[in-house]
């Protein structure tokens, strides 16, 4: 084909950390780009004052709920994502850490590059294009991790985050792109970050890449959803046709555009299943790797109700993620919170019980849920349950995966036998847990299907399309091409070829801006 017979030179499906930077450098570039996303696009009146408004909040087409929150249950592991324009960036707790050493050499990347080195100055260049800067403000939650850093001489510091701190609750002229971007206002520390920031401080990806992408010529085209990709030669050597269809209505008709590249960026809940449906159909050289190597960041999610002390009331104060804890050379923890009014998890909560046989875990169970009765009483009929809850997020370094699999009704989850499955009962996660309760005097509790089924719960989901050194080891090359296709990547969670133990935006972003850097422009093709 022609460039006459193409209209666009490159198709990003999704808009997250990895499309927002693709399209922003490609559009830098010369080429011609369209985002598609499932996806709205939200403004800061649209977001949920509180996550009860699940029709704000949650993404269930199928009750018409259109929100940026979508919960995802497997038979090894449930998952916590985001979806809109701006991806995961509209329901992330802001946090910016750069892994440690072992993730640069670990996994099925390990040896291709250099990769602490190579990737470098791309991280730095993610701290600034996110607006990264340190929290300045250490709230009640954050203090009482922090005194129990003290006791226990573990390492303590505030995190480095998206949000714009400026003066409380002052908006001004764009602080970060000489004027080329968007008016941001102070953050008024309202723990609202992950239903959405309606007060301009969250520096989510609308407000810098996909923005400056936007002023370049970039298009998006939100609530649609990618549904085929039809090669135009045995391996894309023409182009590629892209078929999609609404996502937010019953109606409406496919259509198709073409493409000369197309970018997979919709995440690994969108990646994955869509490359395991094209390899069954139109993209059969795919690797078989596709849907392996699939990693939770080894983590922990554990909800602390305050039932009486000094927190009571107070724990709803600060930005999402505040302080981080190290706990080892492999371990950290971070306390978490909702915005106030935000209680839904309320609704899903039932007590810790780290027992792996079944029948001794229910009755463990029993005798917990007796023994906090009255506890549980009060923390439900609480006058605001985010107000008085602090979620302790436990991560780790060390390696679990599991694989997705096509099935009847969808993709599955299963494990590798030669593999490490994540689960649900880490001891050490439960340990600090049960002391971080002590602390704040509270009630440690889990989703209940972590304590009823075993199957732990992840808001960081990664893999599934990693790099190797040819198609038998990898989906992508390491500079995320698409083995045995022509201009086609990933990039996105699923590109994330080892465990970072650690919040995973910046890493995809700097993996991102580092593939971008290896694209000409387009004069020079």
């Amino acid at each position: 084909m022609s460039d006459r017979q193409h209209d666009y030179d490159f198709i990003i499906i999704g808009s997250g950390f990895g499309g927002s930077v693709s399209a922003l450098r490609l559009s830098e570039k010369g080429y011609k780009v369209l985002i598609i996303e499932k996806g709205r696009e939200f403004k800061a009146e649209d977001f949920p004052k509180t996550n009860w408004q699940l029709r704000k909040w949650l993404w269930l087409p199928a009750l018409r709920f259109f929100g940026i929150q979508k919960l995802s249950f497997f038979r090894h592991v449930t998952i916590l994502s985001g979806v809109g324009v701006g991806g995961g960036s509209l329901v992330y707790a802001n946090t910016l850490p750069k892994p440690k050493t072992p993730f640069f050499n670990h996994g099925s990347w390990q040896g291709l590059d250099d990769w602490e080195n190579k990737l470098a100055p791309h991280y730095e260049t993610a701290w600034r294009m996110l607006g990264a800067a340190t929290n300045p403000y250490l709230a009640p939650a954050d203090l009482s991790l922090k005194a129990m850093a003290d006791n226990m001489g573990k390492p303590f510091e505030p995190t480095k985050v998206s949000v714009y701190f400026g003066e409380k609750g002052k908006t001004t002229a764009d602080p970060y792109f000489d004027g080329s971007g968007p008016e941001r206002t102070g953050c008024i520390f309202c723990g609202a970050c992950m239903t959405g920031c309606r007060y301009n401080a969250k520096n989510t990806l609308d407000k810098n890449y996909l923005y400056l992408a936007r002023q370049q010529g970039a298009e998006v085209l939100a609530e649609h959803q990618v549904v085929d990709v039809i090669p135009q030669g045995e391996q894309g050597e023409y182009g590629y046709e892209v078929v999609y269809k609404p996502s937010t209505t019953w109606w409406g008709r496919k259509k198709t555009i073409r493409t000369k590249g197309v970018i997979f960026a919709g995440g690994v809940l969108g990646t994955v299943p869509l490359l395991l449906k094209l390899k069954k159909t139109r993209l059969p050289n795919l690797s078989d790797r596709v849907g392996h190597m699939v990693r939770t960041n080894n983590e922990s999610l554990t909800v602390h109700s305050v039932y009486r002390g000094p927190y009571t009331d107070k724990m709803a104060d600060g930005i999402a993620i505040g302080s981080i804890m190290a706990i080892d050379e492999n371990s950290h923890i971070e306390p978490v919170r909702y915005g106030k009014g935000s209680g839904f998890w309320s609704t899903v909560l039932v007590p810790v019980v780290n027992e792996r046989n079944f029948f001794l875990r229910m009755g463990k169970l029993l005798g917990r849920l007796v023994l906090t009765l009255p506890h549980k009483v009060k923390i439900m009929f609480t006058r605001d349950f985010s107000a008085n809850s602090s979620v302790l997020l436990f991560m780790q370094h060390l390696d679990s995966t599991i694989r997705f699999k096509r099935g009847l009704f969808g993709m599955r989850s299963a494990v590798d036998k030669q593999a490490k499955k994540p689960t649900a009962f880490i001891p050490e996660a439960l340990r600090f847990a049960r002391q971080y309760a002590k602390s704040i005097k509270a009630i440690p509790q889990v989703m209940f299907t972590e304590t009823l089924t075993g199957i732990p719960s992840t808001a960081h989901i990664l893999g599934g399309a990693c790099m190797g050194a040819d198609s038998s080891q990898g989906v992508i090359d390491k500079d995320n091409k698409v083995f045995n296709y022509r201009n086609m990547y990933v990039f996105d969670g699923s590109m994330i070829s080892a465990n970072p133990g650690v919040n995973p935006s910046l890493t995809i972003t700097a993996i991102t801006e580092y593939g971008m850097s290896k694209i000409p422009r387009k004069a020079e093709l």
